[in-house]
């Protein structure tokens, strides 16, 4: 063979390992966002065991938990507002306040929980202890595919469908005579960016408690598989767009449609807060001035940023428990009217 045969040789060698070497990167960047879709959507049982009448907090925090419980519950099945769901009800727990003539005397709060969680995790108790002992009625709603509930399809949908489910539970309280404009919610973490949308389409929802929340779904998910899988960023947000693909087609679920910082556009003239851990390595701290930002370009009623020092990732309810209950108690009562 000649030296131009053997150049040649060498090219096609080389092209052919090229083309190789992208087919391999491609299989592989498929097959890892599978994974990491697969694993970050599927349905986990709850870590949690405790009630409202019956809860412990982790006794680093120093708190003594009694002091926030509340009467046995009422269990009740709600109805989402995705028609999908049919005749699927979801589980939820509903503490009237105590002391009230009727139940349309007393404002009331639905309390959000996170992904992979449920309504027995000790913030979200806690949070309902605080208002339920201030005078409110509170509702605790499993969202489909977590806890006691079922679901549609067992995965995660990014808020995409799960924001129905808060909606559904906003309405099943305004079913037992609270008046829509008494009704607040309050979310945590992945349940706040659900209370975010929640109030971006339904505007009849006088006032949201956003905690530990995001204004981009892909950034968050970025994050999220960042600080929970082998994949560290950058790497962690190139995975993103291709899981997105694989919800499409798994569980027709497009879990990047909603981006909650866009929803506070419809909030003008409406409550919303922000409470953020400053260590929070999930979602940054920076996010919730970034959303108390968007809320007061909106017209949003007041809306306020408390940035705690100190605190992780939802972990501000438990290092400063009397403040975060005066700030919680104060904002709804200044919104619902205070019970």
């Amino acid at each position: 063979m000649n030296a131009q045969g053997q150049r040649r040789s060498r090219r096609r060698w080389v092209i052919a390992g090229l083309v190789g070497l992208v087919v391999i990167l491609v299989v592989a960047y498929t097959g890892a966002s599978f994974l990491v879709y697969d694993g970050i959507s599927a349905k986990v049982a709850c870590q949690f065991k405790g009630s409202p009448d019956s809860f412990a907090v982790d006794p680093k925090y120093g708190i003594d938990a009694a002091q926030y419980e509340m009467p046995i519950p009422e269990a009740v099945e709600f109805a989402s507002r995705d028609p999908q769901l049919g005749e699927t009800r979801l589980a939820g727990w509903w503490i009237p306040a105590e002391g009230a003539t009727s139940v349309a005397d007393a404002p009331a709060v639905v309390v959000i929980h996170g992904v992979q969680s449920c309504r027995r995790e000790p913030s979200i108790l806690l949070a309902a202890g605080m208002l339920h002992r201030n005078g409110y009625s509170v509702f605790l709603p499993d969202l489909r595919d977590h806890g006691d509930s079922p679901g549609d399809d067992g995965r995660f949908s990014g808020g995409t469908e799960e924001y129905l489910d808060v909606l559904g539970a906003w309405d099943w309280v305004r079913q037992q005579g609270v008046p829509a404009d008494r009704i607040g919610i309050a979310g945590f973490s992945f349940g706040s960016a659900n209370t975010m949308i929640a109030g971006g389409q339904e505007r009849q929802v006088p006032a949201v408690w956003v905690d530990s929340g995001y204004p981009r779904t892909a950034d968050a998910l970025g994050n999220f598989l960042a600080d929970h899988s082998p994949f560290p960023q950058p790497l962690a947000g190139w995975i993103v767009p291709m899981a997105a693909v694989w919800a499409k087609v798994i569980a027709n679920d497009d879990i990047l449609r909603f981006d909650p910082g866009k929803e506070l556009a419809a909030y003008g003239g409406r409550d919303i807060a922000f409470v953020h851990g400053a260590q929070d390595k999930t979602l940054p701290a920076a996010w919730a001035t970034e959303l108390r930002d968007a809320a007061v370009a909106a017209g949003a009623t007041s809306p306020d940023v408390w940035v705690v020092p100190g605190a992780g990732h939802t972990e501000a309810i438990y290092l400063q428990p009397k403040e975060y209950e005066q700030r919680l108690t104060d904002f709804f009562g200044s919104a619902l009217a205070a019970p």
